[in-house]
């Protein structure tokens, strides 16, 4: 599986603590992505899912698994792999896509497994047009919550928040859902003082 990166504890990628996982690889090109830094399809970091699915079993203090983009249903076939192995261990899932939920449903057999082992798919490409803080997790007020299992409602979302990492080369590494420009500027003034 082609991924861009990896957080093995996140507090703010949905309810719980979390293992997050950024696919490499998308042909949307959303205007105004926060992550534009995923759409080659070069590989980038390779990785078998048994591997990841190791990795997650290490930590059992976690809730469950988020995975995003780049696009992870253009890699359709390890996703589905990935979220069987996540579903087998107990914990939970959430997606994020482009793709529409009906758009997954007519992808097959493969779009129908991926479904059976998703608990929360947020659905619908970032439209800078409609961009919102307003509602958790979502960056634009097209994207959809599907509560796929009962295993969450609305009220199980936690409100956006940013974490911010310093890692051990000195980089700054931030996940969640929050303004990043106001951040990078923030990052920037700082920086000129």
């Amino acid at each position: 599986m082609n991924i861009h990166r990896m957080i093995p504890q996140t507090n703010v990628e949905g309810p719980g603590r979390r293992f997050a996982i950024w696919t490499q690889g998308c042909s949307r090109h959303c205007k105004g992505c926060m992550l534009p830094e995923t759409w080659s399809f070069a590989p980038y970091n390779q990785l078998p899912v048994y591997q990841i699915l190791n990795k997650i079993k290490k930590n059992r203090m976690l809730e469950g698994v988020t995975i995003l983009g780049g696009e992870p249903f253009e890699q359709s076939e390890e996703l589905v792999e990935l979220l069987a192995g996540v579903k087998k261990t107990g914990l939970s899932t959430i997606v994020f896509t482009g793709f529409l939920l009906d758009e997954i449903r007519a992808m097959g057999d493969v779009g129908r497994k991926a479904l059976k082992c998703i608990d929360v798919l947020i659905d619908g490409e970032y439209m800078e047009s409609l961009r919102s803080f307003d509602i958790p997790m979502i960056g634009s007020r097209n994207q959809r919550f599907h509560f796929l299992t009962n295993r969450y409602c609305m009220e199980d979302i936690p409100p956006n928040r940013i974490e911010t990492r310093i890692m051990k080369d000195g980089s700054v590494l931030c996940n969640g859902m929050g303004d990043f420009q106001k951040i990078k500027k923030l990052w920037r003034h700082q920086h000129e003082l």
